[in-house]
């Protein structure tokens, strides 16, 4: 599925670790990886998953990935840590760079789960550690933020007019793509779910939003 969808930079949230070697190599991407929670005992993990995957599901062991296709490259990563209980939560950010173009800044986060008012702190927190770190540069950030625009009306707001982000998705949604320094071009919108041999990929809808700088 990944590799049939036009992107230029994918974010994934809890992806297994041992899959990032593989899904770079099967999209065409180089890529960076946070390893988030659950990934003790990682191969009797992998062993039960393998077996059971929609049993085992997110237990599997979880990452924060992020895949860039040429001619884009990652210039300079930074990880920061927004929670370690009940499970591990963690930012990722790059710097990314081509030929001709200005540098983009991308970040990919999930935060807490079942906890509103506490992923909008992380979220919030996330959101301003990859300003500082893009030093004035376009800024993407992106992921699983648990909370809803209704539920937490502040931090959408704040997202907006405090720090210039354009591009929050459905009122009822957890799942964002946002940008600041950017036009968006196309509201990020879910992809149909999609099933192999009656599995899942994915227990969200993927989004697809474009920027244009």
């Amino acid at each position: 599925m990944l590799a049939a969808v036009d992107w230029d930079v994918a974010l994934l949230q809890e992806a297994p670790p041992r899959w990032h070697q593989r899904l770079c190599e099967a999209t065409g991407a180089s890529g960076a990886i946070v390893r988030t929670s659950r990934n003790q005992l990682a191969p009797l993990r992998a062993a039960l998953a393998d077996r059971r995957p929609d049993l085992m599901a997110s237990a599997e062991g979880g990452s924060n990935q992020i895949l860039v296709r040429p001619p884009w490259r990652i210039a300079t990563r930074q990880r920061l840590t927004l929670a370690w209980l009940p499970e591990r939560r963690r930012m990722l950010w790059l710097r990314l760079e081509r030929e001709g173009a200005d540098p983009l800044c991308v970040a990919n986060l999930h935060a807490t789960a079942h906890r509103p008012a506490r992923a909008a702190g992380e979220v919030d927190r996330a959101a301003r550690a990859a300003i500082v770190w893009s030093e004035g540069r376009p800024l993407v950030l992106g992921g699983d933020f648990n909370v809803r625009p209704a539920e937490a009306p502040w931090l959408f707001e704040r997202l907006a007019r405090g720090y210039g982000f354009a591009g929050s998705t459905r009122p009822r949604a957890i799942d964002h793509l946002v940008a600041r320094g950017l036009e968006l071009g196309d509201e990020a919108r879910p992809l149909p779910r999609v099933s192999r041999a009656g599995l899942t990929l994915s227990d969200h809808e993927p989004l697809l939003a474009r920027f244009v700088g």
